[in-house]
């Protein structure tokens, strides 16, 4: 029998642990019981980051609706023949990233009444460099999501709820609904609305709200208190601006630090549906774009390890546009939104390989996805209408096996890529083994000899 710290040496030096992003557990719990799904996922995840548009990441991908060719947006849409800006690099001519103004006057001024083409001039309007709206990312930039979109599902029609607002774009995320208090956090909190929290509280259905650097004393009513830079705990997490998840320890014991994903997943434990929150590396520009891939890539590669990969879905989305072009003109559905595209990425087992959906969504198609496949009661008219996330998932086809994407482009076919994957699992799989029988055999050739045991000098 091979010494439990010698599999362990095995194990680590064949790097699962740092691939994973945390601890290899050869063992890990019983997942807890759940109600029974309608379809065969029984773990949701949703990440929400910040403040990027579909053009934005997604413009020059090779698959999508992306940058129309030859597109030139105008410094004066009012003044034909004028000057224009075309799309460029971010990084180009020394440009580099920004906060960009991202309030309910540029949204209307960039979407200039549905004619699109008031990109530049609206930020000029707020006293910045309007040709900053046209930059974008490629996969030199974004090559883990690029490698996600290639693998799994990408979503090209998938708008913001609402047309300006990163507050009032997160209650659509948890309510299907905007708060009363509109895109600002109220002094008297948030009261009388139903999220989706309170449905699955309700049918026994585990939940839990992962905040990462989470502060707990933290919420509406002590938001002065804190550095503005911390302001956004409450903004990004909408249940600390309801007063029963607050008080109600009931309910508070679901919201936690991110550190318990990362420990639930390694034991088998996550809940039914996880939504994360992040902190530094949201993506929130000027934040950067690198650690954004760096952060998500360890949650997905946590989930892939994990025993729930088998009935998993891991969804990331962005909560707004942020100030940056995008030339698909929003439906109108209501005095709120869609706001502009953002971009949405679905990682499942279940997930079309490779697939581009066209599909209209919203934040609300999240929570469409949980009703209908928790048996939960709708929310609002918002989520009623929605179409469901499910249209990205597959299942009259076996579940995937886990692989872990790559955070480096390198851009193979796509039948290349999988037999580069298949080839370094089965090379993974013969050096543990044959690493296992070399120990089998000395540790019997030292029994033989009288050796002392392993670890022990003589």
């Amino acid at each position: 029998m091979i010494p439990p710290r010698l599999l362990a040496a095995i194990a680590a030096a064949l790097g699962f642990g740092a691939a994973v992003g945390g601890p290899f557990h050869a063992h890990a719990a019983a997942a807890p019981n759940h109600p029974r799904t309608t379809t065969p996922i029984e773990h949701l995840v949703v990440v929400m980051q910040e403040n990027h548009t579909y053009d934005n990441y997604f413009g020059t991908y090779p698959r999508g609706d992306g940058l129309p060719r030859g597109v030139c947006m105008p410094l004066d849409p009012d003044r034909k023949g004028g000057r224009c800006v075309r799309p460029f690099h971010i990084g180009d001519n020394g440009i580099v990233p920004r906060d960009l103004d991202h309030s309910r006057s540029t949204y209307l001024g960039q979407l200039n009444g549905g004619r699109m083409d008031g990109f530049v001039r609206a930020l000029e309007r707020r006293n910045q460099d309007g040709r900053l709206a046209m930059a974008h990312y490629d996969g030199r930039d974004l090559p883990y999501y690029w490698n996600l979109a290639d693998e799994y599902v990408l979503f090209d029609r998938f708008f913001s709820s609402s047309g300006a607002g990163s507050f009032l774009n997160h209650f659509y995320w948890v309510a299907g609904a905007p708060a009363r208090s509109g895109d600002r956090i109220s002094p008297a909190g948030v009261r009388g609305i139903p999220t989706i929290f309170d449905r699955l509280e309700e049918a026994g259905i585990s939940w839990k709200f992962y905040v990462q650097n989470y502060e707990p004393r933290l919420t509406y009513r002590t938001v002065d208190r804190f550095p503005p830079n911390r302001a956004s705990q409450v903004i990004w997490v909408p249940l600390l601006n309801i007063p029963r998840f607050i008080d109600d320890p009931r309910l508070n014991r679901h919201i936690v630090d991110l550190h318990e994903y990362y420990r639930d997943a390694a034991r088998g434990r996550l809940p039914a549906v996880a939504f994360i929150a992040p902190s530094g590396p949201s993506e929130h520009p000027p934040s950067s774009v690198v650690s954004g891939q760096a952060f998500v890539r360890t949650l997905i590669n946590q989930l892939v390890a994990s025993p729930h990969w088998r009935r998993s879905a891991f969804l990331l989305t962005y909560d707004d546009w942020g100030g940056w072009y995008d030339h698909v003109r929003p439906p109108r559905v209501d005095a709120h939104g869609y706001g502009f595209r953002v971009p949405a990425l679905l990682v499942s087992p279940y997930a079309r390989r490779g697939h581009v959906d066209s599909v209209v969504h919203d934040f609300t198609s999240i929570l469409r996805f949980i009703e209908d496949n928790w048996r939960l009661k709708p929310l609002a008219q918002r989520d009623r209408r929605a179409s469901s996330i499910a249209t990205g998932l597959d299942f009259g086809q076996p579940p995937r096996p886990p692989t872990f994407t790559s955070a480096v482009r390198s851009a193979p076919a796509p039948d290349e890529l999988r037999a580069r994957t298949a080839l370094v699992y089965v090379l993974y799989g013969g050096a543990i083994l044959l690493t296992a029988g070399l120990a089998v055999s000395a540790s019997r050739r030292g029994k033989g000899r009288g050796s002392a045991p392993l670890g022990r000098r003589t």
